[in-house]
């Protein structure tokens, strides 16, 4: 089959970005079509068969608009626009692009990454409770605690509280040392840091000091009605049956509750049957309820975790 030449044009700004660091996201775009892809004085040649080189020339100009809008090139994004990689969702991917859900309290721009995390985002403005379920790495604590901080920022909320169930993976929190909140903060650290990264440790400690930020363990929640709040159950995979039903029923007026659980990570008994997975099939098609399932396609996080998070998914299914 003869071979077809494609001149493109893209903003010559941008060619590094596209061809990345030692053209490794170009490598990446010509393997997966079969394509030559050439820079020549800021002019980009596609070389191959003419059905791949409109392909790759999509991904290409995709990639000079994330590019534009101020993005540095990620493995992340590449791989993700290959895997998405029809017209329709490439579309999408730019108009998220475009949405900025706050900035940290450093100026940097915090936004959706992929499709389902704008599904997740959505959820959370439009719904009163929103169970985003996925691996790690696909941003579920991150972003509903960005989402806590621009609704309290607003003034739509007076208060973020996040809690976590205390059930350690395969450790025992009783034999560190210190006093039970000493034992309890390194499990809550990574609370902590999304909340540090987003408002900075200066803002928080102010605000936890106002009553304004709660960090907690899920058992100090018991007893509680919570109005006016963002409220963020992290780990929710951990939870038992009565731990779940116990959290949903604080809520109060004018509060927004997010849960958040990796179901393929349990660290509960394996006679306890984990309050994630019962819930699903509880709350089901009651209106105000939402649940956002994100997938190994959607971690940002080194590349290597999703590789891992899919070889754990097909030796699982194996057995």
């Amino acid at each position: 089959m003869a071979e077809t030449i494609l001149d493109l044009k893209v903003n010559q700004d941008n060619i590094y970005k596209i061809f990345g660091s030692l053209d490794n996201n170009i490598y990446k775009i010509e393997k997966k079509f079969n394509v030559k892809i050439i820079d020549r004085n800021g002019a980009i040649k596609i070389i191959g068969d003419e059905k791949n080189i409109e392909l790759a020339k999509n991904i290409i100009l995709h990639l000079d608009k994330l590019a534009s809008n101020n993005n540095e090139i990620t493995n992340q994004d590449i791989d993700y626009v290959l895997e998405i990689k029809n017209n329709q969702d490439l579309s999408k991917h730019i108009d998220i692009d475009n949405e900025i859900i706050l900035r940290t309290y450093l100026g940097k721009p915090i936004k959706a990454k992929t499709i389902n995390q704008n599904k997740y985002v959505n959820s959370i403005n439009d719904n009163m409770i929103t169970f985003g379920i996925g691996p790690a790495g696909t941003g579920k604590t991150f972003l509903a605690i960005c989402m806590a901080v621009k609704l309290f920022k607003n003034g739509d909320i007076q208060r973020i509280i996040l809690t976590r169930p205390a059930i350690e993976a395969g450790e025992k929190l009783g034999f560190l040392p210190g006093d039970l909140q000493s034992k309890i903060d390194p499990y809550l650290r990574p609370l902590y840091d999304a909340l540090f990264t987003v408002i900075g440790s200066e803002s928080y400690t102010q605000n936890v000091e106002k009553g304004l930020i709660e960090v907690v363990p899920l058992a100090y929640m018991r007893g509680r009605t919570l109005d006016n709040a963002f409220i963020i159950l992290d780990e929710a995979q951990n939870t038992t049956f009565s731990q779940m039903k116990m959290f949903l029923t604080r809520i109060g007026f004018n509060s927004k509750v997010v849960v958040t659980g990796d179901i393929t990570q349990i660290d509960l008994p394996q006679d306890t049957k984990s309050g994630l997975l019962t819930i699903q099939k509880i709350l089901k098609n009651i209106n105000g309820i939402e649940f956002i399932n994100l997938k190994s396609i959607d971690i940002i996080r080194h590349p290597l975790v999703q590789k891992i998070v899919n070889a754990y998914e097909k030796y699982e299914a194996k057995k």
